[in-house]
């Protein structure tokens, strides 16, 4: 799985003029330093969906659709939406070898998420409320929807920007990654979620913060 490459969006803009998708492969990357980072994303994501212990997860914002295709490897159902059609397609092409449903995935603006007569058990929802304008409202959106458990994911800041800076990349913006519009620490991000979920465990891989929460109510 970890060896697939995936068709990327290369950070193109959907309507709405958001940044879409990867701008690179990050999770096929040769580069050593980006599979350190992503191998310890990928052991604090696993580690969190082992504790939910799901039969089934629906990830809003699900890229080109890698995590949806490794889930479904590993025999959990998994489907999910993004608010790109383009993205869509991509994710639809990305898992077609590998026998994943068409309708595993389908396009929706997180604001517009409603709940169904069955809950989503677990929501995942990583690297996303940094590009919306309202996380909050986007927050709620995915209490609509939850089940049982959520896990969210956002860059850890200011740590993000100045490894960007390290790099040399995005300075013009000071290590701003493009479409990057709300900032948190780890800290800070804990108190804006705790107004709408209750955290039950916090994981830290460089440079992210990464949340299991549970739904209130």
């Amino acid at each position: 799985m970890s060896e697939r490459k995936l068709k990327v969006s290369g950070g193109a803009t959907d309507d709405y003029g958001l940044v879409v998708g990867n701008t690179f492969d990050k999770y096929g990357s040769g580069n050593p330093i980006v599979k350190w980072m992503m191998k310890g994303f990928d052991s604090a994501i696993s580690e969190l969906v082992d504790i939910a212990n799901p039969e089934a997860i629906y990830e809003v914002g699900c890229g080109e659709g890698y995590w949806i295709l490794k889930w479904r490897t590993k025999g959990i159902r998994a489907s999910g939406c993004d608010i790109s059609q383009q993205v869509v397609e991509l994710a639809r092409e990305n898992t077609a070898l590998a026998g994943v449903p068409e309708e595993s995935f389908e396009q929706c603006n997180i604001y517009d998420l409603e709940r169904q007569s069955d809950p989503k058990e677990l929501v995942v929802c990583c690297e996303v409320l940094e590009h919306i304008d309202d996380p909050l409202r986007g927050l709620e959106a995915l209490h609509r929807i939850a089940g049982d458990f959520v896990i969210l994911s956002v860059p850890r800041e200011p740590l993000w920007r100045a490894l960007n800076v390290v790099r040399g990349k995005y300075l013009h913006q000071l290590g701003n990654t493009p479409g990057h519009i709300q900032h948190w620490s780890s800290r800070s991000f804990q108190d804006f979620v705790s107004q709408v979920f209750e955290i039950i465990e916090v994981r830290q891989p460089l440079p992210w913060t990464m949340l299991l929460c549970r739904r209130r109510g």
